[in-house]
């Protein structure tokens, strides 16, 4: 393959390649700080080859990240987790418990982690006003609106009260058997999704994506950075692809022509088979810490304040699950950002910084056991 040919293949195979990547970098909907990427796609602003069938996202008037769902409508996106895979939302018009009556995912790639009956009920409001709290927007004075994940209290309550409706609906946690009745149901919206399953990728800090615009199957990209320099590497990495794929082939032919040649003028009848090596797969280095290492990280239990010291509030950032009281927390030394332990432990196995700031911790001088805060 000659120069002009090596120019051709620039032309109308890397060129667009090039192109293609730039046009699905990150974005995002204003400054809401909501990184949208793989496998979701920024409507107007990505072409649908930068994310996965289902996952498209738009802006609303205000830069706020807007999820249509087929048969449920639009909800507004409060947070985006790659690692863990889950999305939450919430009604644009805060009124949740309106749309779970006949909400459905049908259509989308999107499920809840659980399920949970419940029953609408239309009650006086001098039968509420002592003893339950209804769900504000949508009762009035003449009525009042309750839900409720027991059966028994629902029959209970039917005496003074009218049933209205019983759903199967989305919650992000199972109902404990003393929460029989909810006040509101008006929490944000916890789905996540299997497929593409790209959280192992997300652990080990790399992105997923497509393999080539014209292929459906996916890969796990190296996360070096964003802008100009990782455009750079990935120019350099085609161009050395542009050079080795001519070389190698020209180095096969050349191979094969000799091998017939000798073949012919020796005229035995051994055979001395070509075979072209193909290049192994880059293995991914995970860089994490020894467990020695993470037990010298400082532990502490959650007393009922559930206060705890350094930048961090009440939810884990890397399940993004509320903490509750007597649960045991790790906290970095240097950064003093706090998690689930087991949640940090397993990350620091698997990656050597903190999952919000990527500081590199090192060993805390005193191994501390527990403390109760």
């Amino acid at each position: 393959m000659g120069s002009p040919d090596v120019l051709l293949f620039l032309l109308f195979f890397l060129l667009p390649i090039l192109h293609a990547e730039k046009q699905c970098q990150i974005s995002m909907c204003g400054d809401n700080n909501i990184p949208i990427r793989f496998p979701f796609q920024l409507k107007s602003q990505q072409p649908q080859s930068c994310g996965y069938p289902g996952f498209e996202l738009s802006c609303s008037s205000q830069n706020i990240t807007v999820l249509k769902l087929p048969f449920s409508g639009e909800f507004y996106v409060r947070q985006i987790s790659y690692v863990t895979q889950e999305i939450i939302l919430y009604d644009p018009f805060k009124c949740l418990p309106s749309r779970l009556w006949s909400f459905s995912l049908s259509g989308s790639p999107f499920v809840s982690a659980f399920y949970q009956n419940y029953t609408f009920l239309s009650c006086p409001p001098s039968y509420t006003k002592s003893r339950f709290n209804p769900i504000d927007c949508l009762s009035n004075s003449t009525h009042s609106i309750l839900a409720t994940s027991s059966l028994s209290l629902a029959k209970t309550m039917s005496e003074s009260c009218q049933i209205l409706n019983t759903s199967t609906i989305p919650v992000w946690r199972p109902v404990q058997f003393n929460e029989g009745l909810s006040s509101s149901l008006n929490n944000d919206l916890h789905l996540t999704w299997y497929e593409p399953d790209c959280s192992t990728c997300e652990i080990q800090g790399g992105i997923c994506g497509f393999k080539s615009n014209t292929s459906q199957e996916i890969g796990c990209f190296d996360n070096l950075g964003k802008g100009g320099s990782n455009d750079g590497l990935q120019i350099f990495r085609i161009i050395c692809l542009a050079i080795a794929v001519p070389a190698i082939t020209c180095a096969a032919g050349i191979a094969c022509f000799a091998c017939l040649v000798d073949r012919t003028h020796q005229g035995n009848t051994r055979r001395s088979p070509t075979a072209v090596a193909a290049a192994p797969e880059p293995n991914i280095i995970v860089m994490g810490l020894d467990d020695t290492t993470i037990e010298s990280y400082q532990k502490l239990v959650l007393g009922e304040s559930r206060r705890l010291p350094g930048p961090n509030d009440i939810t884990c950032p890397i399940c993004l699950s509320e903490y509750r009281s007597k649960e045991t927390l790790r906290c970095i030394p240097e950064c003093k950002h706090c998690f689930h332990a087991e949640c940090i432990d397993e990350w620091l196995r698997l990656n050597g910084t903190c999952p919000v700031c990527r500081n590199t911790p090192s060993p805390s001088p005193a191994h501390v056991t527990s403390d109760i805060v």
